[in-house]
């Protein structure tokens, strides 16, 4: 199936930002709409995949979707401060328009997710494209997903993003949600230390089990290694790579690693994708 409109490769598309959700001091949403209505009431996407956000003078960076296709109208983009372009974003007000090309990259792979108990791992901003699945799942009402299980650890309790979704998963039958921070307060009242340290609360039937990691790549490393020691075969490991992608859809070269674009052959893999690679940063 395609993964992104051929129409919308190479020129951006204007789109307003309707709303700006603060998450912390580094983090914010946009929930956007394109300016074309007609384009916007067909535009699609699947969790996973990014959006080249565009500010004239600026630059272009991928950006991956927060949001859900299932529901439609907007979308939202979670943006943390990390260079020119974010930090251009950052100053923005609600009603500036800016340019998006896409949908590009390889999304998540939802219909193998069906049937199993799912557990999330994310740290910091690796929580934004595992929202957009995980509110995929949670509105797929005959999907037949399993237990949710959602591990999030940030720096402190003040970096914790998406805090209104966290407290709305954890009111979902079959979802719970463990939250830790490297580095507590006084009114800190939960577990303090890295993310690997939850997972030894895992409770789910690996056998039936799929894990989905995104975060940093350090942590990365560490959670792919815990999740093999607990006995997650390596083919029901799913992550996604960070690398500098500057077209979206493998012409400039930029994200090349090994015989792999990560623009089209990712940003999604499995462990076992990544072994066979041979990602030594991301190796146990």
């Amino acid at each position: 199936m395609p993964y992104r409109l051929e129409n919308n490769s190479y020129l951006p598309i204007a789109a307003t930002i309707e709303k700006i959700l603060v998450e912390n001091s580094q983090i914010k949403t946009f929930v956007l709409s394109f300016n074309n209505r007609e384009f916007n009431e067909s535009f699609s996407y699947l969790p996973g995949q990014f959006m080249m956000v565009s500010i004239p003078h600026c630059g272009e960076a991928p950006i991956s979707f927060s949001s859900t296709p299932t529901r439609p109208g907007t979308i939202h983009l979670s943006v943390r401060r990390a260079g020119v372009l974010t930090d251009a974003m950052h100053e923005l007000d609600e009603g500036a328009v800016i340019g998006l090309r896409g949908p590009f990259g390889r999304p998540f792979p939802v219909d193998q997710l069906q049937n199993r108990n799912l557990l999330f791992v994310a740290g910091g901003i690796g929580l934004a494209p595992l929202r957009s699945v995980i509110n995929y799942c949670l509105d797929q009402e005959e999907g037949g997903y399993g237990q949710k299980l959602i591990l999030y650890g940030s720096r402190t309790p003040d970096d914790i993003a998406f805090a209104e979704d966290l407290r709305a998963w954890q009111q979902v039958d079959d979802c719970r949600c463990m939250l830790t921070v490297d580095q507590g307060s006084p009114d800190w009242q939960g577990n303090v230390g890295l993310v690997t340290t939850l997972l030894d609360a895992v409770d789910l039937d690996i056998r039936r089990s799929m894990a989905l990691v995104c975060g940093p790549p350090l942590m990365i490393r560490f959670v792919l290694a815990k999740l093999s020691h607990l006995g997650f075969k390596e083919k029901n490991i799913i992550t996604t790579l960070e690398r500098h992608m500057k077209c979206g859809f493998g012409v400039c070269g930029h994200c090349y690693m090994d015989d792999k674009l990560v623009c089209v052959d990712g940003p999604v893999f499995s462990h076992a994708d990544l072994i066979e690679l041979d990602v030594l940063e991301l190796r146990p």
